[in-house]
């Protein structure tokens, strides 16, 4: 629950809140921001409004225990594979991106997982900031660890002729024999052709398919 209340009184383990209710509630130091906190007197002070959430209610001991820290907007025990979630990139690494899907700690969204495209880095695909529709492949709970996948490439089937795109050696060559003139395309070698000549013909292809790569 989120709340917003007013700090009373400042001691050293962490800071009352005045919330309204019959007790306050307490921040511990550890509570105060994501970042390590030496002194509570350095993130607030008696009389500042700070927003709040609850983290834990003792009725007993009337406890009421704060954080200032947001809590994640999905929660671990909410996630499951083959959820799908538009989260954004914060950071990029030569072997995949981090997306931020709204989870206690980023998702890594390989490079194997981004579709089959070709790339040298990453971050010739992405930036960050980006949004990304990615699916969960997997949970590590213990490690806290999420691997993704791009939204839809695992039901994508790709052709192999795409996958392997000719070279430019291959292209110039095919513009060779294309450019062959009609009656040498016609006079397709017989079988009883002198082998010698047939190789003049590849040798001619040959040296235009060099001539065409070169320039």
């Amino acid at each position: 629950m989120k709340l917003d209340g007013v700090v009373r009184r400042i001691e050293l383990y962490g800071a009352f809140v005045d919330l309204g209710l019959e007790r306050d509630g307490l921040i511990h130091i550890s509570q105060l921001s994501d970042q390590r906190v030496d002194r509570v007197s350095d993130v607030v002070k008696e009389g500042d409004t700070v927003e709040v959430w609850v983290t834990q209610v003792d009725p007993k001991q009337g406890r009421i225990a704060l954080t200032m820290v947001k809590p994640p907007d999905v929660d671990w025990r909410e996630l499951n594979d083959s959820q799908s979630h538009v989260g954004q990139v914060v950071r990029i690494e030569r072997y995949g991106v981090f997306v931020d899907i709204g989870a206690e700690r980023p998702g890594l969204l390989h490079s194997r997982e981004m579709g089959g495209r070709f790339f040298r880095h990453p971050s010739e695909i992405f930036s960050l900031g980006d949004e990304v529709a990615v699916r969960i492949l997997s949970i590590d709970r213990r490690k806290k660890r999420i691997d993704l996948t791009m939204e839809n490439f695992a039901d994508t089937v790709i052709d192999e002729e795409e996958e392997s795109l000719p070279s430019q050696f291959e292209v110039a060559y095919r513009r060779a024999q294309k450019s062959k003139p009609a009656r040498e395309k016609k006079q397709r070698p017989s079988q009883h052709q002198p082998k010698r000549h047939r190789r003049t013909d590849q040798d001619e292809i040959l040296d235009r398919t060099l001539q065409q790569h070169r320039g």
